[in-house]
C-alpha cells in the first residue's frame, strides 16, 4: 500500500521527465530562463512548433520548412520575453491587458485548430493515437478507474456504518449532558458536549479522506498491474488518481459541512432538506469541474489533440458556471431571508456580519465561480488546487480576524475598574482610561481588518504580501503605522499623566485639605495649555511621520502668528496681563473684586478674561487688557469700615460707650462672632460739620465676612442708639424770612408747642420712638442680628466637603 501511495505520488515527475529531457536541447539552444518558457509555452503556435520539433527529433527525420519557420518564430518570442523580463515587471493594467490579449488569441487559435482536428476525426484519421495504441494507452486508465471506484463504494459503506455509530454516540452524549447539566472535573456540560461533537467532526473526516486515500492505492495498484513492464505508473492513470483524490477531498468537506445523513455530525446548523439540497449542487459542481480539468483535458489532449482537450475543459467549465450561477441567482432571496432570521437570534457580533453577508453573498458566490472560470481556461492543471488553497486560506483569515476581533471587543469592552484609593487620589482617571477603550478597540480593528484584506488578496494572487514587505515600500509603509501608533500612544500617555497629576492636586486628601482658589485656577490654564501643547506637537509629528514636509507649516504659521500679533495686539495683551495676574496671585474664583469698574465675584477665569457676577446677578466678561487696578475684597483679612454720624446735642462719650456695647453684644452671636479677628478700633470723630458728630469705627474679620458684619453691626447699633435715645440727625435746613430795607423781618405764623410732660435732660428726639433695651438670647441670635438674611441659607448636606461650608456667606 505504501509503495503504491508512493509511486502515485511521484507519477506527475515522472511522467513529466521525458518532456523536460525533450526540452533540454531547446532550452539550451535558446538559453531559455523559466519565465521565458512559460511564455514559450503560452503561445499555442509557438507550443505546436515545439512539438514537432521535438517529435522530428526523436524520429530522426527533419522537420518540415514550416515547422523551421514556427520554430524560428519560438525562438524569437523566447527572446522577446527574455528582454521583457529583463526590462522589468510590468505594471497591473499592462498585466491584465497582454492576459487577455494572449487569452483571446489562445481560445482563437484553438478553436481553429479544434476545427481542423474534428474535420480529421471526420475523415478517419488518427490525430495523437491510432485504436490500438489509444486502447494500449487506456488500459491502465481503465483499470485504475474501475478499481478506485469499487474500492471508494466498498468502503464507504463501511464508513457509513462508522457514521452511523458516531452520529448515535452524539446525540446519545447530548442527551445526557441536558440531563445531567453537573459540570466535571471543572469543564461545563455545553463545553463538554462541543469538545465531544468537535472531536467525533475530526473523526469522522478522517475516516472519509482515509476511504478516498485507501481507494486510490487500490486503483494506483490496479493501474500498476495493468501498465506494460510493470515498472511504472501509466501517465494516464496517474492523472486520474490525482483528480479523484483532489476532488473526492474536496467532497469531503462537502460532506462534512452539511452531512446530510448524520446530522448531528454537520458542521453548520441547518435543516435536513436544506443541507441535502445544497449538498447535492456544491458536489455536482465539485465533481463536474474538477474531473473537467484534472482528468476529462488531460485525457482528450493525450488520445486526440490538445485543442480538443482545451475546447473540451472550457465547454465544461462554460456550463458548470452557467449553472452554478444560476442556482445562486435563484435562491439569493430564501438564502437572505435565512442568514437575516439567524442574525436577529445571534450576538451582536455575529449578527452584523450575517446582515452583511446576507447581503453581499450571492455577489460573492458569482464573483467566486466567475474567477473558477478564468483560472480554469488559464492554468487547467492548477486551477482546482489554486482554487482550494485560495478559499481555504481566505476561509482561515476571516475565522481567525473574526475570532480576533470577538476576543477584543470580549476582553477590551469591559469597563476597567481602579482600585478605591486610585479612584480617591485620581478620580477622572478610572474614566479617562475607559474613554480610551473604545478608541483603541476600532484602532485595532482596523488593523486587523486591513491585514486580513491583504491576506485574502495575497491568497488570491492579486497582491504578493510577501514581495511588498519584502520591497521597500512596505518596510516603509510598516515602518510609518508603527510611528504612528507609538506617537499616539505617547501622547495619550503623557496627556493622562498631566491630566492625573493635576487631578491629584486638585482633590482633597487626607493629608492636605482642599486645593486654595489659586491653585485651582493656575492648575486648570494648565491642563488647557499642556493640551493644546500635546495636540499641536502630536500633529506635527504625525503629519511628519506620514510624509508631509511641516517645515513649511512651521514657517507658515510663524509668519500667520506674527500677522495675527500685530493685527490682534489686545489678545496678547489680554494673556499676558492674565498671566501676570495670575503669576501674582491677583484674583481667583470665588474672589469678591472690583476690576474694570465692576464689583462682583469672580466665577470663572481663562487665560484672557474673567468672569464676573455682580449682585443684581449680571455676568460681566471683562478681558485683562482693560484690567488696571484689581481690587481683591478676599485677600487675608478684612475690614468692616463703619462711619456713623449722631446730632451735635449728644455726647460722643455716651456714643462711644453704646458704640462698643453694640460691638460685645455681635462678638455673642454663634455664626459672626467667630468671624471677628480682633476688637473694634474706634478711630474716633473724623467729621464735625452741619449734619452732625462723625465717628468712624474699625472691626477686622475673616476675608468675605465683613459685609455680614457691617450688616449685623448696624443693626444692634441702632437697637442701641435708640435704647438710649441718641438721635441720628436728620438733614438740617436754614429758613430765612427775608427783611425789609429797613431791617424788619415780616411776622411769622409760628404755632407754639402743646405742653407735654417734662423729660429732663432725656428727651425724646423728633421721630423718634423711644424703646427699652433687651438683651438678645442665645438661641435667637443669628436670626436678630442678621434679620432674614439667613433664610435663604440652606442647611449643608451630608455630601459637602466641609461642615462649615455655608458658615461664611460671601455676597456682598
Amino acid at each position: 500500500m505504501l509503495s503504491c501511495l508512493s509511486m502515485l505520488w511521484q507519477a506527475p515527475a515522472t511522467a513529466a521527465m521525458p518532456l523536460l529531457q525533450a526540452k533540454e536541447p531547446a532550452a539550451s539552444s535558446s538559453a531559455l530562463t523559466p519565465a521565458a518558457l512559460a511564455d514559450l509555452l503560452e503561445n499555442p503556435e509557438a507550443r505546436k512548433a515545439l512539438v514537432d520539433e521535438l517529435r522530428a527529433q526523436a524520429s530522426g527525420t527533419k522537420a518540415d520548412p514550416a515547422s523551421q519557420s514556427a520554430a524560428a518564430k519560438s525562438g524569437e518570442a523566447a527572446k522577446a520575453a527574455e528582454a521583457k523580463q529583463d526590462a522589468g515587471v510590468p505594471g497591473l493594467q499592462a498585466r491584465m491587458a497582454d492576459g487577455v490579449q494572449r487569452f483571446l488569441t489562445g481560445v482563437a487559435a484553438d478553436l481553429g485548430q479544434g476545427v481542423d482536428d474534428m474535420r480529421a476525426l471526420a475523415s478517419g484519421r488518427n490525430l495523437r493515437m491510432d485504436s490500438g495504441t489509444a486502447g494500449q494507452a487506456l488500459m491502465p486508465l481503465a483499470l485504475a478507474a474501475v478499481a478506485t471506484i469499487v474500492a471508494f463504494l466498498l468502503l464507504r459503506m463501511i464508513a457509513m456504518l462508522i457514521y452511523t455509530r458516531i452520529d448515535r454516540w452524539v446525540a446519545h452524549q447530548g442527551a445526557g449532558a441536558a440531563v445531567n447539566p453537573s459540570p466535571q472535573r471543572g469543564v461545563p456540560a455545553p463545553m463538554r458536549v462541543l469538545i465531544r461533537r468537535g472531536g467525533a467532526i475530526i473523526g469522522a473526516v478522517a475516516i472519509d479522506a482515509g476511504v478516498v486515500l485507501l481507494a486510490a492505492m487500490a486503483g494506483g495498484a490496479a493501474a500498476l498491474w495493468g501498465t506494460p513492464g510493470r515498472g511504472a505508473l501509466d501517465t494516464l492513470a496517474a492523472v486520474f488518481l490525482q483528480a479523484f483524490v483532489a476532488v473526492e477531498i474536496v467532497k469531503v468537506l462537502v460532506r462534512t459541512v452539511f452531512a446530510v445523513r448524520h446530522p448531528h455530525l454537520r458542521l453548520l446548523p441547518m435543516e435536513d432538506e436544506l443541507a441535502k439540497y445544497w449538498n447535492g449542487w456544491l458536489v455536482r459542481v465539485v465533481a463536474a469541474a474538477g474531473y473537467g480539468t484534472l482528468l476529462i483535458d488531460p485525457v482528450i489532449s493525450a488520445t486526440l489533440s490538445p485543442a480538443l482537450g482545451r475546447l473540451a475543459n472550457m465547454l465544461i467549465m462554460l456550463v458548470v458556471y452557467v449553472y452554478a450561477v444560476r442556482v445562486i441567482w435563484h435562491n439569493r432571496h430564501s438564502v437572505r431571508e435565512r442568514l437575516s432570521r439567524r442574525a436577529a437570534h445571534a450576538t451582536t457580533f455575529m449578527g452584523s456580519r450575517l446582515n452583511f453577508l446576507s447581503r453581499v453573498w450571492h455577489v460573492l458566490g458569482i464573483g467566486y465561480f466567475t474567477i473558477l472560470l478564468v483560472v480554469s481556461q488559464i492554468d487547467p492543471t492548477n486551477a482546482l488546487p489554486f482554487m482550494a488553497r485560495a478559499t481555504a486560506q481566505t476561509l482561515l483569515v476571516i475565522g481567525v480576524s473574526s475570532l480576533l476581533v470577538l476576543l477584543l471587543n470580549t476582553v477590551l469592552a469591559k469597563p476597567i475598574a481602579l482600585s478605591a484609593d486610585l479612584r480617591r487620589r485620581l478620580p477622572m482617571l478610572e474614566a479617562r482610561v475607559n474613554a480610551y477603550v473604545p478608541a483603541l478597540l476600532k484602532v485595532l480593528g482596523w488593523i486587523i481588518r486591513i491585514v486580513a484584506v491583504l491576506l485574502i488578496f495575497d491568497a488570491w494572487h492579486a497582491f504578493d504580501l510577501s514581495s511588498w514587505l519584502a520591497s521597500d515600500a512596505g518596510g516603509a509603509a510598516i515602518k510609518m503605522v508603527l510611528n504612528i501608533v507609538i506617537v499616539l500612544l505617547i501622547a495619550a500617555l503623557v496627556w493622562t499623566v498631566i491630566a492625573s497629576v493635576i487631578e491629584h492636586r486638585l482633590s482633597q486628601s487626607e493629608g492636605r485639605g482642599m486645593p486654595t482658589a489659586r491653585e485651582r485656577t493656575l492648575l486648570a490654564l494648565f491642563r488647557n495649555a499642556a493640551l493644546i501643547v500635546i495636540v499641536t506637537m502630536t500633529l506635527m509629528v504625525l503629519l511628519s511621520q506620514i510624509g508631509i514636509d511641516v517645515a513649511p507649516l512651521i514657517a507658515g504659521a510663524g509668519v500667520v502668528g506674527l500677522a495675527i500679533g500685530f493685527g490682534a495686539q489686545k489678545l496678547v495683551q489680554d494673556i499676558i496681563t492674565g498671566v501676570f495676574i495670575q503669576l501674582e496671585n491677583g484674583m481667583n474664583e470665588n474672589d469678591v473684586v472690583q476690576v474694570a469698574g465692576v464689583f462682583g465675584t469672580v466665577e470663572k477665569m481663562t487665560i484672557r478674561s474673567v468672569g464676573i457676577r455682580t449682585l443684581d446677578g449680571g455676568y460681566h466678561l471683562v478681558p485683562f487688557s482693560s484690567v488696571d487696578v484689581v481690587a481683591n475684597h478676599m485677600r487675608d483679612f478684612s475690614y468692616h469700615l463703619g462711619e456713623y454720624t449722631i446730632a451735635h446735642r449728644e455726647s460722643v462719650d455716651d456714643a462711644i460707650e453704646h458704640l462698643r456695647a453694640a460691638f460685645a453684644e455681635l462678638m455673642t452671636d454663634s455664626v459672626l462672632g467667630p468671624e471677628i479677628l480682633e476688637e473694634i478700633t474706634i478711630a474716633g470723630v473724623t467729621a464735625v460739620n452741619d449734619k452732625g458728630v462723625t465717628i468712624r469705627i474699625l472691626i477686622k474679620t475673616t476675608p468675605g465676612m465683613q459685609w455680614a458684619v457691617q450688616r449685623g453691626y448696624n443693626r444692634l447699633l441702632k437697637k442701641h442708639f435708640d435704647a438710649a435715645g441718641i438721635e441720628l440727625p436728620y438733614p438740617h435746613t436754614v429758613v430765612y424770612f427775608g427783611q425789609d430795607k429797613r431791617g424788619f423781618a415780616p411776622a411769622a405764623n409760628v404755632a407754639l408747642q402743646t405742653e407735654r410732660p417734662d423729660e429732663g435732660e432725656d428727651a425724646r428726639a423728633a421721630g423718634h420712638t423711644r424703646r427699652r433695651l433687651q438683651p438678645e438670647t442665645s438661641g435667637d441670635d443669628a436670626a436678630e442680628v442678621l434679620g432674614n438674611e439667613l433664610e435663604s441659607r440652606e442647611e449643608p448636606d451630608a455630601d459637602s466637603e466641609s461642615p462649615d461650608a455655608y458658615a461664611k456667606p460671601r455676597n456682598p
